[in-house]
């Protein structure tokens, strides 16, 4: 149940990320001026706090988004099964965003 709630809320929150995401586009867009004031604000802490919750919520969503796929197949009703996907979807989620922000950090030179 609290899984589902999660992946509802994690719905809301790419909605307004994507606004954000809308933002840095039509800033990329506008300028060097805008771009640098876009960049400022992902690269402070609470940017980076926010870029890092959109990240996780597009991960947790997306795994969860899976573990309802795997359902909608008719797969992973037993309560054992249930409880695994659920794990499996919320570690899945955590460890993609570790990965990605890894990622991003070397490639962005630890930027």
């Amino acid at each position: 149940m609290a899984m589902s709630i999660v992946h509802r809320i994690t719905g809301i929150g790419l909605y307004v990320g994507t606004l954000l995401m809308a933002w840095w586009l039509i800033a990329t867009a506008s300028g060097p001026g805008a771009y640098a004031n876009i960049q400022g604000f992902t690269s402070s802490w609470i940017g980076r706090v926010i870029v890092f919750g959109y990240t996780w919520a597009l991960m947790h969503h997306l795994f969860s988004g899976i573990r309802h796929l795997v359902w909608d197949l008719g797969y992973g009703f037993s309560p054992t099964e249930r409880e695994s996907l659920t794990w499996a979807a919320l570690i899945a989620g955590i460890a993609a965003t570790v990965l990605i922000w890894i990622i991003a950090y070397v490639v962005g030179g630890g930027r």
